[in-house]
Order: structure tokens, then sequence, then C-alpha cells
């Protein structure tokens, strides 16, 4: 092809729209580590699963033009190399390395003449990823009521952090169960102790009717973290099956649960797993007296050890707040304690804030109403099981203790659900 390109439309994102006589979208979203494209067309890269290198045309004339766009928003995970193939980019010959590693991103390049070669017309991020609705209301379910007791017993709160009175469970009483919001809108339980490690998970609709037992897949465990990330899935992390483990088990946005990932990280359980920024999480705290903090990107990708600030302790809980942040409080040290870390929208954890509330551990924390967190129930030590509730604010101001509702228990799981108030 040559001459100039007319009559096409510039999006908002910084790609070209098709238009007759103008460039050809390829429909066939490239997924391979290696593609050679042709001048006219514009192509969706996604690289998800691996880093891609993009071969210019050998040969070009002055006008030729070719797009690509970040297809699943990836690039910054595995990058984009461009090859000029043999022609200068940017007047600098194909000996140089191009790569486009932002998130987000979209390039436009025209071929000029052999000095420059090929120019960037536009190279643009955008900055602005499609945000999901929030979950407005919550439910605690399962947990531990006695030295060896376990229930199953669920209580839902409303859009304005009420916690309603005990409703009967659904599926096998476990406690050391995890939970994570799904699918925009629903939630799921999974994973637990009974007298024994258990990989059973139980699906929670956006009314928060929990459903009953499904076999589990992946390593059985307790103590793992859970969180949601991307748009609408979650992954599990970390345990304790016989030994800590730091095995890894993606869900769906249909709730379903994959086989184990090799797992990233130290190895510990009783750990929080809490989403930050737009589509992002992190693992964080736990068994060892672990001050390591691991982040989630955006699909599923956990990634090795980052040394935190912050009291290490164990079995703390976590919720979202601000829309984009995400606190860390209560838990233990050998002794409970109510301090608190805030995690900024980028998934930096901050130093140690005094606590508000009584202090406990094996506690449970969830978002509700939008951008508000809440953490409740727990126990003060041993057997000392509370069903305290305390609120926090959209700006990450915890408030004093609420008198709980609910049957008082411990190692319990949360899960937001519904985006109607």
């Amino acid at each position: 092809m040559s001459g100039i390109i007319v009559n096409n439309v510039a999006r908002a994102s910084g790609t070209i729209a098709a238009t007759p006589g103008g460039l050809d979208w390829s429909t066939a979203v490239v997924t391979a580590s290696t593609v050679t494209v042709e001048a006219g067309r514009g192509y969706f890269i996604n690289t998800t699963s691996n880093a891609c290198t993009v071969t210019l045309p050998s040969s070009a004339e002055a006008g030729d033009q070719i797009v690509i766009a970040d297809y699943a928003r990836t690039w910054s995970t595995n990058a984009v190399t461009l090859d000029s193939n043999g022609l200068n980019f940017q007047g600098q010959a194909d000996t140089y390395t191009v790569d486009y590693d932002t998130v987000g991103q979209s390039l436009n390049i025209v071929y000029s003449d052999s000095t420059k070669g090929w120019l960037p017309v536009s190279d643009d991020a955008v900055a602005d990823v499609p945000l999901a609705p929030p979950t407005q209301k919550a439910a605690f379910a399962y947990g531990q009521v006695g030295s060896s007791s376990n229930t199953s017993v669920k209580n839902l709160m409303n859009s304005s952090g009420v916690i309603a009175s005990d409703v009967t469970g659904v599926g096998t009483a476990r406690r050391m169960i995890s939970g994570a919001t799904y699918g925009l809108d629903k939630g799921i339980f999974a994973f637990g102790y009974t007298s024994s490690n258990v990989s059973l998970k139980n699906l929670m609709n956006s009314s928060g009717v929990i459903a009953a037992d499904v076999s589990g897949v992946g390593t059985a465990r307790r103590g793992t973290g859970s969180t949601g990330y991307g748009v609408d899935t979650a992954i599990y992390a970390f345990g304790l099956a016989g030994a800590d483990t730091n095995v890894s088990n993606l869900v769906n946005s249909s709730g379903v649960v994959a086989s184990d990932t090799t797992g990233v990280g130290t190895s510990r359980a009783e750990l929080i797993g809490v989403r930050y920024g737009t589509d992002t999480a992190l693992f964080s705290f736990g068994t060892i007296a672990s001050t390591k903090t691991n982040l989630v990107s955006n699909s599923g990708v956990v990634a090795s050890d980052t040394t935190q600030v912050g009291t290490a302790r164990t079995a703390p809980g976590a919720a979202t707040y601000g829309g984009d942040k995400a606190a860390v409080a209560y838990g233990t040290t050998g002794s409970v304690t109510a301090v608190k870390n805030l995690i900024s929208n980028v998934g930096v954890v901050g130093s140690d804030v005094t606590g508000v509330g009584t202090a406990r551990n094996s506690i449970a924390g969830v978002g509700y109403g939008g951008d508000k967190g809440a953490f409740a129930y727990g126990t003060t030590g041993g057997t000392n099981y509370v069903s305290l509730k305390n609120l926090m604010s959209n700006s990450g101001v915890i408030a004093s203790d609420v008198t709980g509702v609910g049957t008082a228990r411990a190692t319990l799981a949360s899960a937001g659900y519904s985006i109607t108030a």
C-alpha cells in the first residue's frame, strides 16, 4: 500500500477507527510470541501469557501505516518489541531495541522515508481503565465457635454496614476458610478445615444465597489468602497444607477454580488478600512473622516478595476503601493487636497506625457500600470469640466498636456481593 491514509477517525483511546479505504483491523487477536504485520492494518496484541515481537514489513513506502493495541492491558507485564526488519525506526537502525511496556498502550506508526523510517504518530496509553461497579453488600460466613466446633452460619451485611442476624448455613461447616468476590456481584467461599484440610467451594449468588458444596480443585489447605483481581476474577494463594505453601489457584468469572499454579513468594498461612488500585491485588502478612507482600497483576500473576513496613502479625483482616485503596488491621503478634496499616492505590503498605477498637485476631474484613470497609468477629485470645464490628470510612478511618449481631466466632470468611444498594 502507498499514499496517505484519509478518512480515518481517531478515537479517544488513540487507536484509529477502520473506515472504507482505511485501516483493515485483524479480527484474530495475536497471542503468539512473534507476529509479522502488514502496512494498512491494525492488530490487537494480547501479551497475557508471553511477550511478543512484532516484525514490521521489510519494505515500505511513505504513508504506510500500522496500528497495534494492548488487547488485555498486559504490556506492562509482557512487553511488545518492534523489529523494524532492516528499516529505520525514528532515524535509528534496526539494531536498536524498541520496546513498548505501558499498560493500555496503543501505537500508531507511519513510514516516512529511508532516513527516519517508521515514525510514531501516537503512542498513547489509555489511562482510564473501565471500572467495574463496586459491590454494595457483604456476607460473613463459616468459622470456629468452640475449641473444636465449626459452623456454616451466615450473616449478611447491607450497603449501610448493618449486619443481620444468623441465617442457617449451607455447606460443610469449617474454619480457617477464605472468601472473595468474583463475577462483579457474586462471592465464593473455599478451602478450610473440618477435621482435616479440604478444598471444597461454595458459591454465593448476587442475592447473598450460598449454594451447596462443590468438590474442590487444588491443594486442600486452610488459612489461605483470597481476593478479587482484574475486573471479575479472583485468586486463592498460600495457606497451610501439612506445611506452609505458596501455591495459588485462579477463579474465573463463572466461579470455576483452576488447578494449582506453582507458587511464588514466601510460603505462609493466615495472611490477607485484598484489592488495590483499579484491577490489581496483593497478599501480605501471615505466619512466620511475615513482613512480606506479594503483588498480584491484573492477569493474576503473583510477584515475588517485597519487604514491607508495619508490625509483622498473623490472622489480621483486610478491607477495601475509597474505591482504590485498602487497609489491614488487627491480628496477633503473640498478643492480639488493633494496629492498622493503610495500603495505597499502587500497593504500598504504610507504616503502623494506632488501632481503634478491641484488639483481636482471626477476624474478617470486607468492602461494602461501594467505598467503605468493615471488620467483624474474631477472638481476643483462645476461644474468647466476639461478634464486634468496626466500620471503616471511605478515607480509611476505623470507627469504634459496635456490639455485634450473630454468632460470635473466629477464623471465618467474608465476601462482597451485589452491585445494587
